[in-house]
């Protein structure tokens, strides 16, 4: 958006970053899906190293200019295979929705598809983005949500498969894999002008989750 409040189409060599950063986006969470069979330590390391990288290097990056010349990588907790859940989706009993208003992309529709019951954890939402091009859409809030050294106080994502974010499907018809190891940040956490879909009421959970993307 412009100093005068209008909003601007992007330069086709910023246009091109961001196709360039969704694909490689897409790309790590193909190597966690083909890692995962096998070592779900090993994809969990690949995850953090190739984010940071992605971070550190690219010109679409979220970090402020300010931030990125001490830019060390994200702090993310060790790996806990505890957290790691094949999650069946529960029908809802009814139908829900709701609206998020960007400055660019106008306003953007999610519908509720089911809901992941999750022991110890609680009852998250699971969202499916109704605009064109679908996609499955986890956030989550959790107790630590706003504290110092927990996480982020708008809440992180679990899936966001539009963009790349997903962890493939579970053992069962219609269930996912849910792994809070790969909890990570929307991108107004690093930079407040962009404007990000945060966890509504059904995605808040008090249950404390000490593993994924973490928030000083």
């Amino acid at each position: 958006m412009g100093t005068d409040g209008v909003v601007r189409a992007p330069s086709a060599a910023a246009a091109i970053e961001v196709a360039d950063w969704r694909r490689r986006v897409f790309d790590i969470y193909a190597e966690v899906r083909r890692l995962s069979i096998d070592d779900v330590v090993g994809a969990h390391s690949h995850w953090c190293a190739a984010r940071n990288e992605l971070f550190a290097t690219h010109p679409q990056t979220p970090l402020l200019p300010e931030d990125r010349a001490g830019f060390s990588g994200l702090p993310v907790a060790t790996y806990d295979p505890a957290w790691r859940f094949d999650v069946e989706l529960v029908a809802p009993a009814e139908p829900a929705g709701f609206d998020f208003a960007t400055g660019t992309d106008g306003v953007v529709p999610f519908e509720l598809i089911g809901r992941a019951e999750i022991g110890g954890v609680g009852v998250l939402d699971v969202w499916r983005l109704k605009s064109y091009g679908g996609g499955i859409f986890v956030p989550v809030r959790d107790g630590l949500a706003g504290l110092r050294g927990g996480t982020y106080g708008g809440g992180r994502y679990l899936l966001d498969t539009i963009k790349g974010a997903h962890l493939g499907e579970g053992s069962g018809t219609g269930s996912l894999v849910l792994d809070f190891n790969f909890a990570y940040n929307p991108s107004c956490a690093y930079d407040p002008a962009w404007a990000c879909p945060l966890a509504p009421l059904g995605n808040r959970v008090q249950a404390t989750i000490p593993v994924g993307e973490l928030y000083s």
